[in-house]
């Protein structure tokens, strides 16, 4: 394995944008050089402190210091400056959802193909050492034969009608922006049970509230899995919920607290609660690794093999096909695809 320093550059100045430059000033393996914004950076700023502010994305793009781009732009413009960013030569971290469907998402993973860079959607948990020692459980038959798996993940933003949550032209609502936690997290166990990396599922249905925003508010699914496995899995941006994972299988159940942030974004103890036949055990998982530079790290530690095992292209290609299940399930279809773009 080949380990690289990545200097990095990240597209857009958001709140994701701003938790991950956070981050990676704690990485061993990368740190950020510069960050573009379509406007005036202004005070936002200081929250990237010591890097060149491009105004404009094809700017850092053309950056010659930029080993690695950091896709946090609105969902909708994901695959637009992935796949430029691609033909630029830059390793790509694009933040989740890769893009608005499994169509985009082809294309991605292309233009990476093509150009022989690094690719990995960003689901920061999928790296972090608590998701491995779940897997682990699981895979060891810590509960015996998983047979359910119920995970959510959901909160509730007041509406705004200029909000990018609220926006179907910008990909708002739950499933694309948090649902796709959930779902990723049943492909996993599904996977882990039977001693793969991920399983999906052989039938998906759903039901959920599009509101007058035009997107999906809250929503719920259910994934039937070879086997007979059932994962239920619920998402929304007008909802306040558990955002929790419990597997049921046949000696007990597992039940994780926190399996999106794990440990913390600043590192901390993240626990796996176990309980087998009538027995409770807890697994502790306790680092000083900040979450997005375990992240980042991931990606330097990979670079030379193009994607990090923990969330390959298929990986990412797999969860976008069962999101776009969902979503044609609820009838939610957003602009750009009604305009003919890639589907």
């Amino acid at each position: 394995m080949t380990v690289t320093h990545l200097r990095w550059g990240i597209l857009g100045t958001g709140r994701i944008a701003r938790q991950f430059a956070a981050g990676l000033g704690h990485a061993r393996q990368g740190r950020l050089v510069a960050v573009a914004s379509r406007g005036v950076l202004g005070e936002a700023v200081a929250e990237f402190a010591g890097a060149r502010v491009h105004v404009g994305y094809e700017a850092l793009l053309g950056d010659a210091e930029v080993d690695a781009v950091y896709v946090a732009t609105p969902h909708n413009s994901h695959a637009e400056w992935a796949i430029r960013a691609a033909g630029a030569g830059k390793h790509l971290l694009v933040e989740k959802p890769i893009g608005l469907n499994a169509g985009e998402a082809r294309a991605i993973i292309e233009a990476a193909r093509k150009h022989d860079v690094f690719l990995m959607e960003a689901f920061m948990n999928r790296v972090h050492p608590l998701t491995a020692a779940l897997v682990r459980l699981v895979g060891e038959g810590a509960i015996g034969a998983p047979r359910l798996i119920r995970s959510a993940f959901g909160y509730n933003k007041p509406f705004d009608a200029g909000s990018r949550t609220y926006d179907p032209a910008l990909g708002g609502g739950g499933i694309l922006d948090v649902g796709c936690y959930p779902v990723g997290m049943a492909r996993l166990i599904a996977g882990a049970a039977v001693g793969r990396a991920f399983a999906d599922p052989v039938e998906v249905s759903g039901v959920g509230h599009i509101g007058a925003s035009g997107v999906d508010e809250w929503a719920a699914a259910t994934l039937t899995f070879a086997g007979g496995l059932i994962a239920q899995v619920a998402t929304g941006v007008a909802v306040a919920m558990d955002n929790t994972v419990r597997i049921d299988g046949t000696r007990g159940h597992i039940h994780v607290a926190s399996p999106w942030w794990c440990s913390g974004r600043e590192g901390g103890r993240g626990v796996i609660a176990v309980q087998a036949d009538g027995v409770m055990t807890e697994h502790v998982v306790e680092t000083a690794d900040w979450l997005y530079a375990i992240e980042a790290d991931a990606c330097a530690r990979h670079v030379a093999e193009r994607q990090v095992p923990e969330m390959t292209w298929e990986d990412t290609l797999g969860n976008m096909r069962t999101l776009d299940a969902w979503r044609a399930a609820i009838g939610l279809v957003y602009p750009a695809e009604r305009m003919g773009r890639v589907s």
